[in-house]
């Protein structure tokens, strides 16, 4: 029998609306460093519904790429860790009330896929780097196609996210956070026909091709803009 700590979610979930205390205060702590020294800026996040579950596809540069997109939001987002770091004292109970879902890596593609679309029918946003892996350079790199699993699983919208100067803030193996400008531009959601394509198993290469073209020209405008 597992140990509780492996369970892929509690009996009952926070509120997807309503952020907590631990949460808020992250935000505002961050916003102050963020803002001053990396001169952070976002836009976009008025294409996000108030209410209701919604999948964010990010390209990945960093490992503060998961508080550069939830920062600017006034609703709680959740992403994946793995279960051992909610082991970790402080570091264990923060991540669980900065609603990040713990991962069994032994299980990892099925833990995950089950995570995120429960935390989608509960109604909140849910973050998904389909590269897996940080970039070396800063550019959007080929996808895994385990994100499709989750795509399909879910009938809430699906908005590409683009980050940039994250990777030059803070590189693979770097420590300590260097004063680049960084911009992250929401995009506008994939269409249902778009999502469609996956309805048929010859189409996935064109849809993974789609929505890696919208995260790029998401990185692109960001890009554009922090410089």
């Amino acid at each position: 029998m597992k140990p509780e700590s492996w369970k892929t979610e509690p009996e009952s979930m926070p509120s997807p609306i309503r952020r907590n205390w631990v949460w808020c205060s992250i935000q505002f702590v961050l916003r102050f460093v963020f803002v001053t020294w990396l001169r952070y800026r976002a836009r976009g996040i008025e294409k996000i519904p108030r209410s209701g579950g919604c999948l964010f596809l990010i390209n990945h540069q960093s490992f503060l790429d998961p508080l550069l997109v939830g920062l600017p939001l006034n609703r709680p987002i959740s992403f994946l860790a793995r279960d051992s770091l909610f082991l970790v004292p402080i570091v264990g109970w923060l991540l669980k009330n900065a609603y990040v879902m713990r991962i069994n890596r032994e299980s990892a593609s099925s833990t995950s896929i089950q995570s995120a679309v429960q935390r989608l029918k509960h109604g909140f946003l849910v973050g998904m780097f389909p590269e897996g892996t940080r970039s070396k350079d800063g550019s959007v790199g080929e996808f895994k196609r385990g994100f499709l699993a989750l795509v399909r699983r879910t009938q809430s919208p699906v908005f590409p996210v683009g980050i940039a100067g994250a990777h030059e803030v803070l590189p693979r193996n770097g420590w300590l956070l260097k004063p680049f400008k960084v911009a992250v531009v929401f995009g506008d959601p994939l269409s249902p026909d778009d999502i469609q394509l996956l309805s048929q198993r010859e189409q996935e290469d064109k849809f993974v091709a789609l929505a890696r073209q919208r995260i790029m020209e998401c990185q692109q405008e960001a890009e554009t803009w922090r410089r």
